[in-house]
């Protein structure tokens, strides 16, 4: 089972039913609020039952602080006490968080077997009290309405979760629902091949070695090709707009020259650049000094100080979805055999022509930017989130592939993965920056996946957050190789 993350998770259990070590499994000690721990913090051990008024104060503070940040928070007391787990329940909900609640059903031999192996043991009569009292929690939690209640036995894992708000009524709290979790097939017959975006470009004194370096590893990685943003200025998104971002087509034009087998192309080249004629004439070149190994990713762009830095004209919206409509159609004509009038075009003399069928990813969600590709592109490219791919894929109507782009922070466990958030996030909050990057362990990310390829997804563009140099993506790896039997895309 996999529990929601980030989410409230509260234990419920009598002394010695095994709750720290549970928590210990699963979660990083940060995130776990323990009263024993606070007890030794304020008082002079973790048995001084003389401290727990203090401790329990701390200790709502912290789950507190912690809720209101959006951060996981495992709160690991006996979890019998109604109305204060009531009040976490409903802090947590203001927060959006999903609520669980994990019950630790133990047999009361064995937990009196524990508390007699303790330094301090818990007085046998108020353990008894205690289990005595867990008689009573499962009927009381399904009135309580947790998002998720979960036996201490049962193997869970926490993973990628959202909660859901729920607008408040007059007088109501605002309230979260754990978003029901979509199960992801254990494997997946359909192929699906992972494309690495570069975005960023920590080359330093060796822009070409650098680059070399990056190719290098994603051949090793298994990653099918490499694609590069088409961008004047480094976007903030990525980095600050003094950081290098080098011209796209000449950059490919030297990656050409250093891989073999990997694809080369734009994602996504803005039409307010270049006219589509110079669009044609570059990927064409491209195209046949790689062996046929271009695609040709198209937009109708977005960022207007790029443009004015470059004395480029950026019209409205509506105008540059239009240069869009009609650029495709005179990227094909010149791609086409023979010279002929086309397209408005008087002659399509364009040599050499591409030794393959360039194929058009088209980039964008707006409805518009979706009808142009499906009239005239051969997919569409947008945000991994799979109600924007669910949308794409009904505008398609299958009669044009969806490919999506993904920014994921994959870490080899959760704390790795926490570090990696951290170091990342600058001012944004952690727990929504790590929700925006899906941030997981790879096994995460390959159940993200799962479900992309479950939808007939065939290719997936990873732009991965802070890439320095090749170690960033041989990290990827294990997630491209989880779907390298299912055969080339």
């Amino acid at each position: 089972m996999t529990v929601p993350d980030p989410a409230l998770v509260v234990l419920i259990g009598a002394s010695g039913s095994g709750k720290s070590t549970w928590a210990a499994a699963h979660y990083r000690p940060s995130e776990v609020v323990s009263s024993d721990v606070l007890r030794a913090v304020v008082g002079s051990g973790p048995a001084d039952l003389d401290a727990s008024v203090d401790a329990f104060a701390v200790l709502e503070q912290i789950v507190a602080a912690r809720i209101g940040r959006g951060l996981t928070t495992v709160v690991d007391t006996l979890g019998t006490d109604v109305p204060r787990r009531i009040a976490w329940r409903d802090a947590a909900r203001r927060a959006g968080l999903p609520t669980v609640a994990v019950v630790f059903h133990v047999d009361p031999a064995e937990c009196r077997r524990r508390n007699r192996e303790r330094d301090r043991p818990v007085p046998a009569p108020v353990l008894t009290a205690q289990l005595r009292r867990m008689r009573d929690v499962r009927v009381e939690l399904a009135a309580e309405g947790w998002d998720l209640v979960v036996d201490a036995a049962t193997p869970v894992e926490p993973g990628p979760g959202e909660a859901t708000p729920v607008e408040p009524g007059p007088g109501k709290a605002a309230r979260g629902k754990a978003a029901p979790a979509e199960p992801a097939p254990a494997t997946v017959d359909r192929p699906l091949g992972v494309v690495l975006q570069i975005s960023r470009f920590a080359w330093g004194d060796d822009p070409a070695g650098w680059l070399r370096s990056i190719a290098d590893a994603a051949t090793e990685a298994g990653f099918e090709g490499l694609a590069l943003m088409d961008h004047l200025i480094q976007i903030p998104q990525v980095g600050r707009a003094w950081e290098p971002i080098p011209e796209p087509l000449v950059t490919l034009g030297l990656l050409a020259g250093v891989t073999s087998g990997l694809k080369l192309g734009t994602l996504v080249t803005p039409v307010t650049y270049r006219a589509p004629g110079i669009i044609a004439k570059s990927l064409a070149t491209l195209d046949a000094l790689s062996g046929g190994r271009a695609f040709c990713g198209i937009g109708a762009g977005w960022w207007a100080r790029e443009h004015g830095g470059f004395g480029l004209a950026f019209p409205g919206a509506r105008e540059r979805l239009d240069q869009l409509e009609r650029a495709i159609p005179v990227i094909r004509a010149l791609w086409a055999s023979g010279t002929k009038p086309a397209a408005g075009l008087p002659e399509t003399t364009c040599y050499p022509r591409p030794v393959s069928d360039i194929p058009i990813i088209v980039g964008g969600s707006g409805a518009r930017t979706l009808q142009i590709a499906k009239r005239f592109g051969d997919a569409c490219n947008v945000a991994s989130d799979l109600e924007i791919v669910d949308r794409a894929i009904k505008a398609m109507a299958g009669q044009r592939a969806v490919t999506v782009l993904d920014v994921p922070i994959v870490g080899r466990d959760r704390e790795d993965v926490a570090a990696r958030v951290e170091k990342l996030r600058g001012r944004t909050p952690a727990a929504g920056f790590a929700r925006r990057h899906h941030a997981g362990t790879p096994d995460d990310q390959l159940g993200r996946y799962r479900l992309l390829a479950q939808r007939g997804i065939r290719t997936v563009f990873v732009a991965l957050p802070g890439l320095a140099g090749p170690d960033d993506v041989l990290r990827f790896a294990p997630i491209v190789s989880g779907f390298a039997e299912a055969g080339p895309t």
